[in-house]
């Protein structure tokens, strides 16, 4: 049997790699985050539920798709690509891909307009330009130094979407949090990237802090998040200080970019582990009934 497919060449499988599930949880946890300080965990409307289905393979499709047309020549050399880090596209990969990532998001994008209330709506797609802007020319984020950790703020705002959905008030402090550990995250994962981003000419915040200098800011990031975070949850904040303060402090005690790879999938890890602890208050109120 042929493989399923959503475009002329591409199978689902492959879409499924170049979308990277196991960072779903960057575009999903944060709209789940949003619909619990909503009180409306259990019990999303249509529209939510519509714009949870589309922050999984779509807008991930989005995200990275996009990213890895716009850095083939450079993923080619990178022996982290072709991994569960990334997809290496082949030859003749690139416009099946394009059309998949617009076949995918354009429909979804259409409903949403008429599901979502206007201002969620706008914010979702200030998100999906945000992440655009980061990989394709002529912006390319990606290759301007700090403003390339700071457009990762869109990582943050599906939290706003349900609060936007419901004409509730937008959770400021956790939003705040989660932008400041978007941009901190950022600049410690290029880490990592700096030798074959400087052979490259891609000028990042890391290639222009050097690793010990990513490590201190990715640092000053995280604890920012983190003293936003301690009014709301202070175990989600000493939960953050502790696994993203300790990585960034283990890359600065050792600045090496080979540090920075060792310590790369702690940090694609780091999300899961804050999470669960910030989940805890949560089981609590549903083991006591307390929670609607």
């Amino acid at each position: 049997m042929r493989s399923l497919t959503l475009s002329a060449h591409l199978p689902l499988v492959r879409l499924l790699a170049v979308s990277r599930p196991a960072l779903w949880v960057n575009t999903v946890g944060p709209l789940v985050v949003g619909l619990w300080l909503t009180g409306r965990l259990w019990t999303p409307e249509p529209g939510l539920l519509a714009l949870l289905a589309y922050l999984t393979l779509p807008f991930n499709l989005l995200i990275y798709g996009l990213n890895d047309l716009a850095d083939r020549e450079e993923d080619a050399a990178s022996g982290r690509k072709g991994g569960w880090q990334g997809a290496r596209l082949g030859p003749g990969e690139g416009g099946p891909l394009l059309r998949a990532v617009w076949l995918l998001n354009l429909p979804f994008l259409a409903g949403l307009a008429l599901l979502l209330a206007p201002p969620a709506l706008l914010v979702l797609l200030l998100s999906a330009a945000l992440f655009a802007a980061y990989s394709v020319p002529p912006v390319r984020l990606k290759a301007r130094p700090f403003l390339d950790g700071l457009s990762n703020v869109a990582y943050a705002l599906p939290l706003a979407l349900p609060a936007l959905a419901l004409n509730e008030p937008v959770p400021a402090l956790p939003l705040a949090a989660l932008m400041a550990y978007a941009v901190g995250k950022h600049a410690f994962d290029a880490a990592q990237d700096v030798p074959a981003d400087r052979v490259a000419g891609v000028r990042t915040v890391a290639t222009t802090l050097g690793v010990r200098g990513t490590a201190l800011y990715a640092l000053a990031w995280f604890g920012l998040s983190g003293a936003l975070l301690w009014p709301v949850s202070r175990l989600t904040a000493l939960a953050l200080w502790g696994v993203c303060g300790g990585l960034a402090l283990a890359l600065w005690r050792q600045p090496t970019p080979e540090r920075a790879a060792r310590l790369y999938p702690l940090s694609i890890l780091s999300p899961w582990v804050v999470g669960t602890v910030a989940g805890v208050p949560l089981v609590y109120l549903l083991a006591r009934g307390l929670w609607p």
